[in-house]
């Protein structure tokens, strides 16, 4: 997605910022509504609620390591939320595409679901609940085209209020910029990652140690590297762990525990290609010093 200036409007139809939000690009008709789980009777009475709709259910694991989405589209949200509300146990909020005119329809709504599920599979942040991601619908020329459109709209507008399920972890721009990696090789590990503005990222292909040290059993470090083997994102080959896709943490000190299997100072223990800490490259306080 090409990225250009944009005015987006956000509307409390409450007047609480933790509440529904509305959500718009002042030119486009097309809206994302953010419903808490908590207030979803108080979104069914609604205009809004009456309309064809893609909407994206969003949650995370018990242990927290894992953000799951679901995303599905209905001629009929009201019924559908409702249904998902006693079925599903998962999500806290329902993100909510629509037109502002009322001018989807049930056609565009097929292929945006489906397009939708490919776009968020290649992008892999979210562990996806839809059990498949089905078949692509035949959708006249004009009608799809249509739905790119709409679809970049809700893209930009989902990520706008903190739900980026189109945007892989790492930026193509990055990867190719050898001066942004940070290498991790303590205690036997041969890791490789990025910091980003959302955290710390492990690449696809990094090596870390099998074990834990014993003073991380039991812990919540312990849990994570479970989780991570669990899900998929690390496997175990021979006396080592490998990444098989990129991972973000939310700090340098998970992302360096994932690898090392003990508890460590990321801010040191990740390092440039010149031997220079994340600490002395990145920490504010550098920053200022070097302006």
């Amino acid at each position: 997605m090409i990225n250009t200036p944009k005015t987006i409007q956000i509307f409390l139809p409450e007047g609480d910022p933790r509440g529904i939000r509305i959500s718009e690009i002042t030119t486009r008709i097309v809206q994302v509504i953010e419903v808490p789980r908590i207030l979803l009777a108080d979104f069914i009475k609604m205009p809004e609620s009456d309309q064809v709709a893609v909407y994206f259910l969003f949650g995370e694991s018990e242990d927290g390591a894992e953000q799951k989405v679901y995303i599905g589209q209905t001629g009929d949200l009201r019924a559908r939320l409702t249904k998902h509300n006693k079925d599903k146990d998962f999500w806290e909020r329902a993100l909510i595409l629509i037109s502002r005119t009322n001018s989807m329809t049930q056609t565009h709504a097929l292929f945006l679901e489906w397009f939708c599920i490919q776009e968020a599979k290649k992008a892999g942040r979210y562990y996806m609940e839809n059990g498949t991601g089905g078949t692509k619908p035949h959708t006249p020329k004009p009608l799809e085209a249509d739905c790119y459109e709409i679809y970049s709209t809700g893209h930009t507008l989902l990520a706008s209020l903190g739900y980026p399920v189109f945007d892989s972890v790492v930026k193509n721009q990055f990867t190719a910029q050898n001066e942004e990696l940070f290498y991790c090789k303590a205690s036997g590990t041969n890791g490789k990652g990025l910091y980003t503005e959302e955290g710390f990222v492990v690449l696809k292909g990094s090596i870390g140690r099998k074990e834990n040290v014993q003073s991380i059993k039991g812990t919540a470090g312990e849990r994570l590297r479970e989780r991570l083997l669990e899900s998929g994102v690390m496997r175990i080959e021979g006396d080592t762990v490998v990444f098989e896709k990129d991972h973000l943490f939310k700090s340098p000190s998970m992302a360096a525990l994932s690898l090392m299997g003990r508890t460590c100072n990321g801010w040191l223990d990740w390092k440039d290609k010149n031997g220079k800490s994340l600490d002395e490259i990145k920490r504010p306080a550098n920053i200022e010093q070097a302006s």
